[in-house]
């Protein structure tokens, strides 16, 4: 089974209630060797339910708190120090000056959260519509997202490429490569020509999907035209989800064309040959 673990949340994200040291003892308990923590800094998340969420956090503690246990667990787990970013079509500025003032990170994944100002999580974006006419425009968005941010180079991977089918009436029955094609291969070859990467998120089984973030057509079309950069992460927020699914991975990856997954330090890829 995989042993790393690259996408996982503490209770420095709103949506997690997890202290770092159960997220720790949980990952040593299910066998990792290596797990980077990427809480949320999501930049202009609206009101939803009448409050505003602060998809934010102190990053100087964080940095306090993870070092300090990075020492204590240092011949039990290999423990990194990441962030997940929100994109939005006009968060390319607000983001950089994020990520280069804050402390350094190991590794950045940039995520869509937010499609036309909504979270898809709270369903209201699919009111009076069709899913298919959601997932394009959400695709679409990652494109403009993606115009934004690249050039700054303030990211390593994109992160769960279709999240939103997670949130549609109809989910993947709505939702194949070749419908979205054309919004699909821009946003690959996009990522590949500027040496970026996409992870294999295993939170799409947990939400009953019958596939992993992203799905396998994604997976084989972004290494036919080049891409080498994948990490996987279980998307955990609690000690329970962690490596979620991991037992599907290696033929996931093997299917697709992958010899190797990539785990990140101080932003530099290292990969490493799949078990």
């Amino acid at each position: 089974m995989i042993t790393s673990d690259f996408h996982m949340h503490s209770y420095y994200s709103i949506d997690s209630r997890a202290a770092v040291r159960e997220m720790i003892e949980g990952s040593i308990a299910r066998g990792l060797k290596t797990i980077c923590f990427t809480d949320h800094k999501d930049i202009d998340y609206p009101v939803e339910e009448g409050f505003s969420y602060q998809w934010d956090f102190d990053v100087a503690d964080y940095f306090r708190e993870i070092k300090a246990l990075q020492e204590e667990y240092e011949d039990q787990i290999d423990i990194r120090i990441g962030v997940e970013i929100g994109i939005q079509p006009h968060l390319g500025a607000a983001n950089h000056a994020y990520i280069q003032t804050a402390a350094p990170f190991d590794f950045v994944i940039a995520s869509q959260h937010i499609i036309d100002g909504q979270d898809p999580y709270y369903r209201r974006l699919f009111q009076g519509r069709k899913d298919e006419d959601v997932y394009r425009q959400a695709l679409q968005e990652i494109q403009l997202s993606l115009d934004d941010i690249i050039d700054f180079n303030d990211f390593d991977v994109l992160g769960h490429i279709d999240y939103v089918v997670r949130y549609g009436a109809e989910q993947e029955k709505a939702y194949s490569f070749e419908k979205y094609a054309k919004e699909l291969e821009q946003i690959l070859k996009k990522l590949i020509a500027h040496g970026k990467g996409i992870e294999i998120n295993t939170a799409g089984f947990k939400y009953d999907l019958p596939f992993a973030h992203p799905h396998p057509a994604i997976l084989k079309k972004y290494k036919e035209w080049g891409g080498e950069i994948i990490t996987i992460g279980s998307d955990a927020h609690c000690p329970e989800h962690i490596a979620y699914g991991f037992e599907k991975v290696c033929d996931i990856l093997k299917e697709a064309g992958f010899q190797y997954y990539t785990e990140f330090k101080e932003r530099k890829p290292y990969f490493c040959r799949l078990p």
